[in-house]
């Protein structure tokens, strides 16, 4: 595909507790933003990416909630679920939908409602994402997966759990920057050490705080454009999703994250470019074992070693706090990434500014990789 799909607009609100908001309200400041900020322009079509709604707001059919309460009704409207990766879904979809011709502009936006519900409704819900049959009547939960995976991850590969630290620090140094973030205080090497188990061998620090957040961005095609933006404007140049199993004893290799690795490749294909070329690289943090997981599938470290990759800082990542720092807003995350990426590129990150940044790779998890989902961005 040669065209030329591009970000005309980014809006976001901060990732928090945010009681007084409903969903509908909570989407439609971050989808305002972004149509004002691409300047005023009316999309063809809406895509929500949403994990949980149904179930946490009991809310369902967000295409035709969100569209009408912007005032969009009659514009066309889906909702993506695609667990953690349902905003990056969306994403795929909208930039789909401008590159294959079919329409000409699209907001996406991702939200989630998390403070809808509180205690064991919210726990049943988060662990629908895993396989309900085999993993969640067994007891199993997305933390105690990521557990699972940690724990082998340190027996097969020798790694303390110290080693993990750099997630966190990175994260937080981060967010403490970002005024979007949920958590606007660096933490140091030793914070991370003496922070409480919550699930061996995650501690707090480990595992990114869920919240409520909504992101979004209006996608137009270049040529579409009648007055151009202010501020430059950012290209999608690859896109890409991959599946695999979704429950973990089905996979062939438990660490070997070939979803991730083949999204990757294949959306940095699409850009013409290898992994090494990004200036920056946005992973998904919600636990850190997936951060250093993410770091070996795309080829920047060998495996078992993408701790140490991260804590030498030769490439940034999750450089406005990722999951981590900012907080895990479950079906918004992977808009929140696109935002992100999109203000780094436009040089408007603050101090979290990567200098001389033209090209991001970003990249959303469904699960434990079970769904696998990779943009990249560029000037």
């Amino acid at each position: 595909m040669n065209s030329e799909v591009v970000i005309a607009g980014v809006g976001q609100v901060p990732v928090g507790e945010h009681y007084h908001l409903s969903l509908r309200s909570l989407a439609a400041k971050a989808m305002l933003a972004a149509i004002h900020e691409a300047g005023d322009i009316r999309p063809q079509a809406v895509f929500a990416g949403n994990m949980l709604a149904g179930t946490l707001s009991r809310q369902s059919n967000l295409g035709a909630l969100l569209t009408d309460n912007i005032n969009l009704r009659g514009v066309e409207g889906t909702t993506v679920e695609a667990a953690g990766a349902s905003g990056a879904a969306a994403l795929r979809l909208g930039y789909l939908a401008i590159a294959s011709g079919y329409i000409d502009s699209a907001l996406v936006v991702g939200v989630d409602k998390y403070t809808d519900s509180v205690g064991a409704d919210v726990d049943a819900a988060l662990a629908q994402t895993l396989d309900s049959d085999y993993e969640l009547m067994a007891g199993l939960t997305p933390v105690a997966q990521a557990a699972l995976v940690m724990r082998r991850y340190m027996h097969t590969y020798n790694v303390a759990h110290e080693a993990f630290a750099p997630v966190a620090v990175n994260g937080h140094a981060r967010a403490a920057n970002n005024p979007n973030a949920m958590f606007r205080k660096a933490i140091t090497v030793e914070q991370y050490r003496s922070a409480e188990d919550q699930v061996s061998p995650l501690n707090l620090y480990d595992i990114a705080p869920y919240g409520d957040g909504a992101a979004a961005v209006l996608l137009i095609h270049s040529d579409k454009l009648e007055k151009k933006p202010d501020h430059p404007l950012v290209r999608i140049t690859g896109s890409s999703v991959v599946t695999d199993t979704l429950a973990l004893h089905d996979r062939q290799e438990m660490l070997a994250w070939y979803a991730a690795a083949f999204s990757i490749e294949r959306a940095c294909r699409q850009a013409g470019i290898m992994p090494q070329d990004v200036d920056f690289f946005e992973y998904d943090d919600a636990c850190s074992i997936y951060a250093a997981l993410s770091v070996e599938a795309a080829g920047f470290a060998r495996r078992g070693t993408g701790c140490e990759f991260i804590a030498a800082g030769s490439l940034p990542v999750a450089t406005m706090g990722g999951q981590k720092g900012r907080g895990n807003s479950l079906g918004g995350s992977g808009v929140y990434q696109a935002v992100e990426a999109t203000l780094q590129l436009r040089g408007q990150a603050g101090k979290n500014q990567v200098p001389g940044a033209k090209r991001a790779l970003i990249h959303n998890l469904g699960g434990a990789a079970a769904t696998a989902i990779s943009h990249v961005l560029e000037l």
